[in-house]
């Protein structure tokens, strides 16, 4: 097992120093000039190249990546003398527009999106699930081609028109809601709950669709093979043989997707969290892309893409406690 982890956490390392290197190719050198965005429209062109001096967007492009990568262990100035602004380690950049390192913009945004994947995910993972397994033992009834319409409609809608919706009915016309407003848990659990209900429901119908298709999809395949006909023959009870026998197996692909799912949702829920004006990561990177705020929208990008890439890791560790097939296979 610690073999299989250091080449796992070998291959997450290789993976992310190309995320670095791309992304700062894409952000800072295919991209608008950050100096003149941090400057305005009335800078002057001297005035300019001296934000570029302090950015460091006047070394070469290997210097920068590797100043990039020195930060992130021991920190670094941006500019020099009595000007320089440090970034205490780990820095990913730092915003002259907010006056802010992008990691603690970051982090003090991350518990308004923490709250809102875990809500979500563990919502669509219930329901989706539940629904998957209950179409796929009643396969052909009215409740399965009902589910699964439900479903087509849950993946076809866009998040922004269910958020309005669901604003629309629940806030303005019949006022069972307020409208959404972070607070901590610890202060309302209340108004924290009628805060997040709607952000999770607007994600539950769209992942949850997704995963009561696949889940169905995988029971119907699973209930067919030959170990299911063999548990039934021996007389177990239907409710051991569904869940032991069925449900088991068909999980696998469901903690692909939960891992990618929840990952993503780390980098912030863009549409659900401007739509409710909640202050989460989503939040951060769209008031960012409005106003080129270069360093923060590749920060958000690289807690993103660290986020997937540490998920798959713990993907592949639960494959190996759900299916013994994978353990033989690795060893």
């Amino acid at each position: 097992m610690i073999s299989y982890l250091l080449k796992r956490f070998g291959a997450a390392i290789i993976i992310m120093l190309f995320v670095v290197f791309f992304t700062l190719l894409v952000f800072f050198k295919l991209s608008p000039d950050p100096a003149a965005s941090i400057c305005g429209q009335t800078c002057t062109p001297d005035r300019i190249e001296t934000i570029r001096t302090q950015m460091g967007l006047d070394q070469p492009f290997f210097a920068q990546f590797f100043a990039f990568l020195a930060g992130i262990f021991v920190g670094r100035d941006y500019g020099e003398g009595a000007s320089a602004i440090h970034c205490g380690a780990p820095c990913i950049g730092y915003s002259f527009q907010t006056g802010q390192s992008v990691l603690q913009g970051i982090m003090d945004r991350m518990p308004v999106t923490l709250t809102i994947a875990i809500g979500a995910a563990v919502l669509w993972l219930l329901t989706g699930v539940a629904a998957g397994v209950i179409s796929a033992v009643k396969e052909g009834t009215w409740w399965d081609r009902g589910a699964m319409a439900f479903a087509l409609a849950g993946i076809s809608l866009p998040n922004y028109f269910v958020a309005l919706v669901l604003q629309y009915l629940l806030v303005v016309q019949l006022e069972w809601l307020p409208f959404p407003t972070a607070v901590p848990f610890s202060e309302s659990p209340g108004q924290w709950f009628a805060t997040y209900i709607m952000p999770w429901m607007v994600l539950a119908l769209m992942y949850a669709s997704m995963y009561a298709r696949l889940t169905r999809t995988n029971m119907i395949d699973t209930m067919g093979e030959n170990f299911m006909r063999t548990a039934r023959a021996k007389g177990l009870k239907p409710g051991p043989i569904l869940i032991r026998h069925g449900l088991r197996p068909s999980l696998t692909p469901i903690v692909t997707l939960l891992g990618v799912d929840f990952a993503t949702l780390l980098g912030g829920a863009l549409i659900t969290e401007t739509v409710f004006g909640l202050p989460g990561i989503g939040k951060f990177a769209y008031d960012a892309i409005s106003v080129n705020d270069q360093p923060v929208i590749m920060g958000v990008t690289l807690v993103a893409a660290f986020a997937v890439v540490i998920a798959n890791i713990i993907v592949d560790l639960l494959y190996r406690v759900l299916d013994p097939r994978v353990r033989v296979s690795s060893t």
